[in-house]
């Protein structure tokens, strides 16, 4: 079942294209990982799919609802969508508890005593219960990445979005983070990934898509694509990396 379709999709910011043309299906419970250069269209693609990009032309659709739509409701959109960004965000003056019972609340209507029930829960599964009260300045790199991975998944989405996720985080402090998308695969969240993680991306990816201006140039199973590329542009990036 296909739950994400992105078609022939364009954007540009000024004269600079970025994406020309983008095509991807994603599957129910499908991880697929985004690699490519810098500026090949990857931080795009998702804040496109999450509606915080507006498309010049084209179309995405998450299961039953059309995010390139007019009229469409981004409310209802980032209910199903979550995304996490290569910078943390969370708010500086909020505890770890109400980063995350801030959205449910809010946008889902949930009582107080629900929302902090279930982002305790949360919590706890990644290891963080006892960081609730602290702010965020109080936690390492590591821990505020997965808080906001956490903040994420308390608006229960049927799609998580991962934008470099890792990149800003001290090399020792990578590994929590992963093992956390690695959970979530495990327990068949559907996820889309930008990462220069190749490692990583091998091991949990169902597919690679290799971007390259714009536009999916080559895809495949991992084995498949790192190590036998078809093409020359593909196989010059990761020459490179």
């Amino acid at each position: 079942m296909t739950l994400l379709e992105v078609r022939d999709v364009h954007k540009a910011f000024g004269d600079l294209a970025v994406l020309t043309g983008m095509n991807l299906e994603v599957d129910l419970h499908e991880v697929v990982v985004l690699i490519g250069a810098s500026g090949s269209g990857k931080s795009t693609l998702l804040r496109c799919v999450n509606g915080l990009e507006a498309v010049d032309a084209g179309l995405v659709r998450i299961d039953d609802i059309e995010v390139t739509a007019p009229d469409v409701d981004l409310d209802e959109v980032r209910k199903r969508v979550g995304i996490v960004f290569q910078q943390f965000n969370l708010f500086p003056h909020m505890s770890v508890l109400d980063n995350i019972t801030l959205a449910p609340r809010k946008v889902l209507g949930m009582r107080r005593s629900d929302a902090e029930t279930a982002a305790r829960e949360l919590l706890e599964r990644f290891g963080l219960l006892a960081k609730a009260d602290d702010y965020p300045d109080r936690l390492s790199g590591g821990q505020q990445q997965r808080v906001a991975i956490v903040r994420a998944l308390a608006m229960k989405p049927e799609v998580m979005l991962f934008d470099e996720v890792t990149s800003a985080l001290d090399p020792l402090l990578v590994g929590e983070v992963l093992d956390v998308i690695r959970e979530l695969k495990d327990e068949g969240m559907t996820i889309v990934m930008a990462t220069h993680e190749m490692g990583f991306a091998q091991e949990v990816a169902d597919r690679v898509c290799f971007l390259h201006e714009g536009r999916v140039l080559e895809q495949g199973p991992p084995a498949a694509l790192f190590g036998a590329p078809e093409m020359e542009q593909t196989r010059a990036f990761l020459a490179r990396i």
